[in-house]
C-alpha cells in the first residue's frame, strides 16, 4: 500500500493491526480516568467534509459533540449516553449511526477501535 492514500484507487488495510497516531483530548472533555485516544485518517473528500478512519479509546469517561457518523466497532466495549437519555450499549460488530450535534459521555468499559466514516 502506498504511504499517501490519496492517489490511490483503493486499498487495503489490516485494521486490528493498524498503527494509530495519537490524538490530543481535551481536558474538559474527560470526566473520569486517563483515557487516551487515537486515530488513523485512512481518506477524506476533496472538500474535507467526509473523513473515514480507524479511530480508538482506551477506558475512561469523556463527553464530546458529535459528527453524522457511522461506525463499526472493532474491539473493545462502550456505553454511549445521550443528552435526551438514550443509550447505547457497543461491542464487536456492532455497527452505530450518531446525528451531527448530538451530546453524548463515552465510557469505554475496555479499549474500543472502531472504523467510521464521519461527515464533519
Amino acid at each position: 500500500m502506498s504511504e499517501d492514500r490519496t492517489t490511490v484507487l483503493g486499498f487495503a488495510l489490516p485494521v486490528a493491526d493498524a498503527v494509530l497516531e495519537p490524538v490530543a483530548l481535551d481536558a474538559s472533555q474527560v470526566v473520569a480516568g486517563a483515557p487516551e485516544v487515537s486515530e488513523l485518517v485512512l481518506s477524506e473528500s476533496a472538500d474535507g467534509r467526509v473523513v473515514r478512519g480507524i479511530w480508538q479509546m482506551t477506558p475512561g469517561v469523556v463527553t464530546d459533540t458529535e459528527a453524522d457518523e457511522l461506525f463499526v466497532v472493532l474491539a473493545g466495549r462502550a456505553t454511549v449516553e445521550f443528552e435526551d437519555g438514550a443509550v447505547l450499549h457497543v461491542g464487536p460488530g456492532d455497527v452505530a449511526v450518531l446525528t451531527e450535534g448530538a451530546k453524548t459521555r463515552w465510557t469505554v468499559h475496555e479499549t474500543l477501535r472502531k472504523v467510521y466514516q464521519a461527515s464533519v
